[in-house]
């Protein structure tokens, strides 16, 4: 293969795997430029290798790339008590590798295409962040120092959520307290104007949303 051709495919690989990383990295995600764009490029170089020197058998260390990334994209993964985040930046360190090894062999056509693909996914992805819709939905956990009406608190908190479905209710008749959990949706400035709202209550003890 000449050196021209080599450049080439790893320029272009590194071009398009920066400038995805710099929007994860601007959105801040976990995964950030140099991760994608290591593994874009190791996974092109591994491609042009394998079929440079093996254009009869390449396909066996093609697939081990795959299969190897799967394993890097694992630790991309952060668990919390009650939920796993981060199987988008999983699966896009994964794709990013295919995109390196499908450009890696010159298919730049189908390189291309994938491209478009995720950055349709990343603009749908922020219309629904925006919005607060589906796994954007936010936990909202309430604690007063009175007993007062579940109702009056939905009702407060609706002024600025879309949807309020409530999840959990904890009475402490003793000290007179209760502790409510609700899931809210809505859009992302709205949410987080009802911390201050509720602020203005004085039944309200505290207040947190995540």
């Amino acid at each position: 293969m000449e050196l021209v051709t080599v450049v080439m495919r790893l320029g272009i690989v590194f071009i398009l795997s920066l400038l995805f990383g710099l929007e994860r990295q601007r959105a801040h995600k976990p995964v950030g430029m140099g991760t994608f764009t290591f593994v874009a490029i190791g996974a092109a170089t591994l491609a042009i290798v394998a079929t440079t020197a093996f254009p009869d058998n390449s396909i066996g260390l093609l697939g081990a790339i795959v299969s190897g990334i799967g394993f890097l994209g694992a630790g991309a993964l952060i668990r919390t008590s009650d939920k796993i985040f981060g199987f988008t930046t999983a699966a896009s360190i994964w794709l990013f590798a295919i995109i390196g090894l499908v450009i890696g062999i010159g298919e730049y056509v189908i390189g291309a295409l994938v491209y478009i693909l995720v950055w349709c996914v990343v603009l749908i992805d922020k219309y629904l962040e925006l919005r607060g819709i589906g796994s954007y939905q936010k936990k909202l956990m309430i604690k007063t120092n009175a007993i007062v009406n579940e109702k009056q608190i939905k009702k407060e908190i609706l002024q600025h959520a879309r949807r309020c479905r409530l999840i959990g209710v904890e009475i402490d008749k003793v000290n007179n307290k209760l502790t409510i959990n609700y899931i809210i949706e809505g859009v992302k400035g709205e949410i987080n104007k009802i911390p201050n709202l509720l602020y203005e209550h004085e039944w309200l003890e505290s207040c947190k949303v995540e």
